[in-house]
């Protein structure tokens, strides 16, 4: 796996994912010679600390499933039409017109999602704007159907905002789509009303699509509330891709969809339709028990629960900041928002003995036991992506293991 590169902001290498690389650093851990147990900040996963736990209301869900013996067989390659259904209806709560269940497709997971609408829009000569930084499975997909990528980039001193002019630049007539995610991993920002109207304008006068990727739906605790970029669907179409992995915080159960949020029909042909549908044919949803249950899950969990995790959110959030202040070496333009992480810079110049993010991430973990990923893993050099959906106690002690380890390499 090639992670070595000269350039300050680089495209994602497509030969690069975010498991792999964490993979690796792991394997560079050595708890025998530091007496201290591996602490991961590097990837997403709430599941792994007891301060994140799945609702009752979704465990007796798929309890409810698996008794009735009702749901042992194939499920219609679209999903269930109960999940369909359920689906369009939490989805129309926040958005101004209410969504057909035939808009809505169940995926395996937001990635089968992304796979999905990459899939469908491709053509001949194709290509697709990504923001950079921008999570790695997008440009990963991108080279597997031929998709050329040119990536836009996302402003840090305003809050990770799109280069609006840099994507107006990167356009032509071969451009099929541009991503936004929101709220933003990596970067834990939150896009105000006002500047998703303004990126569906811009994709109106391209004649481009909008796939919003929105995995971190409702998990914003800053100024900005969540606002769904589905809600532009009459100005230029839009593909939501979601999932109930990080909102429900039950990643391992790979329940996604793909909702085509177009009121005034200018995407949905049936040419259009007739593609999903082929391409869902000859690719295996989740389980269907999963699927049945989604209707009870949606509409049985309290918002209790969801509090619950924004304020842990929150509270993480707030630490990493706090701590992060006192650790010289990085810094942090942006306050996370939202999300589960956020991005961090590196002052190389500050530091001896580290020659970029890679070689800092992979120190590291080699002597303090603590993973963190590397910014080249998402599209920018000497940056690092700090996962704050961390029990509390273990993220004070990996960040003081971090400033420890910024103080013995400090210049």
């Amino acid at each position: 796996m090639e992670l070595q590169s000269s350039a300050q902001e680089l495209d994602a290498p497509t030969t690069i994912t975010i498991k792999g690389i964490l993979g690796l650093l792991v394997s560079s851990t050595d708890a025998k010679e530091t007496g201290k147990r591996v602490i991961s900040l590097g990837i997403g996963d709430p599941t792994a600390y007891s301060c994140f736990h799945v609702s009752n209301a979704a465990q007796e869900a798929v309890v409810e499933v698996l008794r009735s013996q009702k749901f042992n067989g194939y499920a219609p390659t679209a999903g269930l039409p109960q999940a369909r259904e359920a689906i369009a209806e939490y989805l129309s709560r926040d958005l101004p017109y209410k969504l057909p269940a035939d808009s809505v497709y169940v995926t395996a997971g937001c990635t089968q999602a992304i796979e999905i609408a990459l899939s469908v829009l491709a053509r001949p000569g194709c290509n697709i704007l990504l923001p950079r930084p921008c999570f790695p499975i997008y440009g990963l997909c991108a080279s597997f159907r031929n998709i050329e990528v040119r990536y836009f980039d996302l402003h840090p001193e305003k809050g990770w905002e799109v280069d609006l002019d840099a994507v107006q630049d990167l356009a032509d007539h071969n451009t099929v789509a541009m991503v936004i995610i929101n709220p933003g991993n990596p970067c834990g920002n939150v896009y105000s009303h006002q500047h998703l109207k303004k990126v569906a304008e811009m994709a109106k006068r391209l004649g481009i699509v909008v796939i919003a990727d929105e995995v971190y739906g409702q998990l914003a605790f800053g100024a900005n509330p969540f606002v769904p970029m589905g809600i532009f669907g009459s100005i230029a179409p839009v593909v939501t891709l979601g999932s109930l992995s990080k909102r429900w915080l039950i990643p391992g159960w790979r329940l996604g969809w793909l909702v085509i949020n177009d009121p005034d029909g200018s995407l949905m042909s049936p040419k259009f339709v007739e593609r999903i549908k082929k391409y869902c044919d000859i690719n295996g949803g989740p389980a269907t028990f999963i699927q049945a249950a989604v209707p009870e899950i949606i509409e049985q969990t309290q918002e209790v629960f969801f509090r619950k995790t924004i304020n842990i959110l929150k509270q993480t959030s707030d630490i990493c900041i706090l701590l992060v202040e006192d650790i010289n070496g990085i810094s942090c333009p942006t306050k996370p928002k939202g999300a589960m992480a956020f991005m961090v810079k590196l002052n190389i110049s500050q530091m001896k003995d580290i020659s970029d993010d890679i070689d800092f991430c992979f120190k590291l973990a080699k002597e303090e036991s603590v993973i963190i990923l590397p910014g080249i893993a998402v599209g920018l050099k000497n940056r690092i992506r700090i996962t704050f959906a961390v029990e509390p106690s273990a993220l004070e002690e990996a960040m003081e293991r971090l400033k420890s380890f910024c103080e013995r390499h400090s210049c």
